[in-house]
């Protein structure tokens, strides 16, 4: 596939906070003054603030694991980096920025030499906030204000801004841009700031708010961006801790914010496949029948095996009872649920461990749906066609279950479902009394 050419109306320039405005308004006067071709069209469709927490990039660069941009993205690069940190620091290896490697990480950076590291990768670290995806920048014009925290002594917030035309429409000759502007400081500068950010959201457009990190409604930061924005967007394949991040996700939509988890879109495909194995109407009456589901998850984040099983408990009315969980090779959690007819319902979810861990932590890669009536005509395995369902059919009922393959979302990337989110920023109400049935199984830890 051919990149979609960008043109730059202006490269990144240095500024002060109150130049903002005046900077960008310079950028497109310029532009479409005179004969200037062809014309420029300005944000006009909606406004999204990126708070980059990227840390552990910056860590790892610090400590020589990692030369790559920052850009908050935990690609290959990024993960071969954390690995080999977690090998020098006699760690597990697994690729996953967890707790006790970002522990070790601070602490080690802690330990080098007073002297500023600046010097490392500065060009790479300025780059923060002008790589926003095409599959962003090229849905519409907009307007996107990355805040980037940084380490070091608290200067104050600094201030970039560009335009970029990512798209050219050949019809009347008009390009369609969208203006980046990057806030710079250590993170308490950035929260005495929060107050400008709002200001730089374009009033009357939606405004979205993608928290690349963990909810952290104690933060003065993210309750303020939380109150001024239409959708607060996370991704919680990412999460160190799910179960406790859900709780606090669960409580903001309580008090009424709209919350997004980009990991929910990557579950569409197992769920609308469950949907479709009980479309026949002899089936769909044997889901009162249903009694005993298992879900595989790769072992490390247990996010997509919670919303699954809370998604399939909100669908069918179970009430959560029980939860207990049994350490080991596979981690497995055991919830009791209660179903509309007093029937239990088992439900056990095992991390299971592979060799690759995956571009996504914690994928889904397998599902068993059955029943103590074995009578009942509702046994269903599914299985992700690159891992397959060995573990699912060795209980020997693979003949008399109904086996189906889970093609994944051709680009389960988080930029890639954040150009979808931004289609649909109302509230989904299907997450919501999912995450509400997960929450409440969560309780009862």
């Amino acid at each position: 596939m051919t990149a979609t050419p960008i043109v730059a109306l202006q490269k990144p320039k240095d500024i002060s906070l109150g130049e903002i405005e005046a900077e960008l308004s310079k950028i497109w006067l310029s532009q479409n003054s005179g004969k200037a071709s062809p014309v420029a069209t300005r944000a006009a469709t909606f406004s999204m603030a990126i708070y980059e927490p990227e840390e552990f990039q910056q860590l790892l660069g610090g400590l020589g694991f990692y030369d790559g941009p920052i850009d908050g993205i935990h690609g290959p690069k990024t993960k071969a980096a954390v690995k080999q940190a977690q090998r020098a620091y006699g760690l597990r290896d697994t690729g996953l920025v967890d707790p006790e490697t970002l522990a070790k990480l601070r602490e080690k950076f802690a330990e080098q030499s007073s002297e500023p590291k600046e010097a490392v990768e500065v060009s790479n670290l300025n780059m923060r906030g002008f790589s926003i995806s095409d599959a962003i920048a090229s849905q519409n014009p907009c307007r996107i204000i990355t805040l980037c925290p940084e380490l070091g002594e608290d200067r104050g917030v600094t201030a970039q801004v560009s335009a970029y035309c990512p798209i050219q429409k050949s019809s009347n000759n008009s390009l369609v841009c969208c203006e980046y502007i990057t806030l710079r400081g250590t993170k308490e500068a950035l929260e005495r700031a929060s107050e400008t950010v709002s200001s730089l959201m374009i009033p009357d457009l939606p405004k979205f708010v993608w928290w690349k990190a963990t909810p952290n409604p104690e933060e003065p930061l993210f309750r303020h961006l939380a109150s001024t924005c239409n959708c607060m967007v996370m991704d919680s394949c990412y999460f160190s801790d799910p179960a406790a991040e859900f709780m606090k996700m669960q409580q903001l939509i309580e008090s009424e914010t709209y919350v997004a988890d980009l990991n929910w879109h990557r579950l569409s495909a197992w769920q609308e496949l469950t949907a479709a194995t009980f479309d026949p109407p002899e089936r769909r009456a044997a889901l009162v029948e249903l009694d005993r589901v298992t879900i595989d998850y790769q072992k490390g984040n247990t996010a997509q095996a919670l919303m699954f099983l809370g998604w399939l408990a909100s669908r069918l009315g179970w009430e959560p009872v029980s939860y207990s969980e049994e350490t080991g090779d596979y981690d497995i959690q055991h919830i009791k649920l209660k179903g509309s007819q007093g029937r239990e319902i088992e439900a056990e979810l095992a991390g299971i461990p592979t060799a690759d861990w995956g571009e996504i932590p914690g994928d889904m890669v397998g599902l068993l749906l059955t029943s103590t009536n074995t009578e009942a005509d509702c046994c269903t395995i599914l299985c992700s066609e690159t891992i397959g369902c060995m573990r699912m059919e060795a209980g020997g009922t693979a003949q008399k279950c109904r086996t189906e393959q889970v093609t994944p979302l051709s680009n389960q990337k988080a930029e890639s479902l954040m150009s979808q989110q931004l289609e649909r920023w109302g509230r989904d109400m299907l997450y919501e009394e999912s995450l509400a049935v997960t929450a409440q199984i969560l309780k009862l830890r």
